[in-house]
């Protein structure tokens, strides 16, 4: 009877560490800072401005270890997982899916054309946006970084430090950015 109530409580959600992941039906991670919307990112990028937040993009597939490594042991870290929530709001896309998506530009194409036209090849990606995109520009024509693969904790977090802090306007490239973090450190 345990080992039932047990089953029960895991499929129920009950018992699940705070932040843990879990898989969707279609296959990819879930969080609590993901939020699920229509897809049009004009209205996507004008609740994040709201919230005072900036938009982000997480592109995945079903099965992708790199995805799931970041789910699991990049994103959960207190420092990420507070950055995530507090200053991005977070869309999914599935690099296979059929969701509609609306770019910028008005352009409406399922997830996975939508990925042939950005041309996303891996997975994770994750692209970042500015907190105003011109209506002629598309999501990565507009974006200030996009970082496709996985990364560690410290890389991640410098990124996303990085972009929170308008890095991308200075003088002082990413990749100096985060040597500049190892050697302090953090």
């Amino acid at each position: 009877m345990k080992r039932l109530v047990l089953f029960l409580a895991l499929i129920l959600g009950f018992g699940l560490p705070a932040g843990a992941v879990t898989l969707g039906d279609d296959g990819l991670h879930k969080t609590e800072w993901q939020h699920e919307t229509f897809k049009d990112l004009r209205e996507d990028l004008a609740e994040a401005t709201a919230q005072g937040k900036r938009l982000l993009i997480m592109i995945e597939q079903r099965g992708c270890i790199y995805c799931t490594k970041m789910q699991e042991e990049v994103f959960p870290d207190p420092a990420i997982d507070a950055m995530l929530k507090n200053d991005y709001f977070v869309i999914q896309i599935n690099l296979f899916g059929d969701v509609d998506v609306t770019d910028f530009d008005g352009t409406v194409l399922a997830e996975k054309d939508m990925a042939v036209r950005w041309g996303v090849m891996f997975t994770p990606t994750l692209i970042f946006l500015p907190e105003e995109v011109p209506a002629d520009k598309t999501a990565t024509q507009a974006a200030v970084v996009s970082m496709p693969g996985a990364f560690g904790k410290g890389t991640t977090r410098a990124l996303l430090q990085w972009v929170k802090d308008h890095g991308y306007d200075g003088s002082e490239p990413f990749q100096k950015y985060l040597a500049g973090q190892i050697n302090a450190g953090n």
